[in-house]
């Protein structure tokens, strides 16, 4: 038996505010700290700044895989100001066209900026929210680790939502979300700065 392909993360962008459409892929609700808020797609500064945003390539909510979100903690509405205040068993939701999905938190941690690693992928259904910390600084980042509750989301027909070269949104066959090109590239640090 073939185990499943996992997701593939794309690369960071290189420029943090390059242009990148404006998609929507989920909503995110976490009641221990009042959140929620639509979840956008890309990890330029440009789509983090709209709100909690998806790693491009990550798995989407209820996939195989590690669905990776990105938010601010003191700027552009602030959305994960207290990341920090989330404990083993709290809720993250969230809502998309495949279904709702709960996720609870296991652990936190802290890490640098270059570790990228935190978007790898898993062959469970994880989900990875981080930010920069402490609030104000980018010197290091939150990042909570969850594991899905529940069913996880059938295939959607034909695929997953993403956008073309053209930055228009379209469906992609092989399950993948993408953000076309937005000049990623090669490795960089995980970019959300908060001061």
């Amino acid at each position: 038996m073939t185990e499943p392909s996992l997701p593939v993360p794309e690369p960071l962008p290189l420029d943090p505010y390059a242009d990148t459409p404006e998609v929507v892929v989920a909503r995110i609700v976490i009641p221990a700290i009042g959140l929620d808020e639509d979840v956008h797609q890309g990890m330029t500064l440009t789509a983090i700044n709209r709100g909690p945003s998806h790693w491009p390539g990550t798995a989407l909510p209820g996939q195989l895989g590690n669905v990776v979100i990105a938010g601010h903690r003191t700027t552009y509405g602030k959305p994960f100001r207290d990341l920090d205040q989330l404990q083993p068993g709290d809720q993250v939701i969230y809502r998309t066209g495949s279904g709702t999905f709960t996720y609870v938190a296991t652990h936190t941690e802290i890490v640098t900026p270059d570790e990228v690693h935190i978007a790898d992928q898993t062959a469970a259904y994880t989900s990875t929210l981080f930010a920069c910390h402490p609030p104000g600084s980018a010197a290091y980042r939150i990042v909570v680790r969850l594991e899905l509750q529940g069913e996880p989301a059938a295939k959607p027909p034909g695929g997953q939502i993403g956008s073309d070269s053209d930055g228009q949104v379209s469906v992609a066959s092989d399950g993948q979300v993408g953000t076309g090109p937005n000049g990623s590239a090669g490795t960089a640090a995980v970019t959300v700065p908060d001061a």
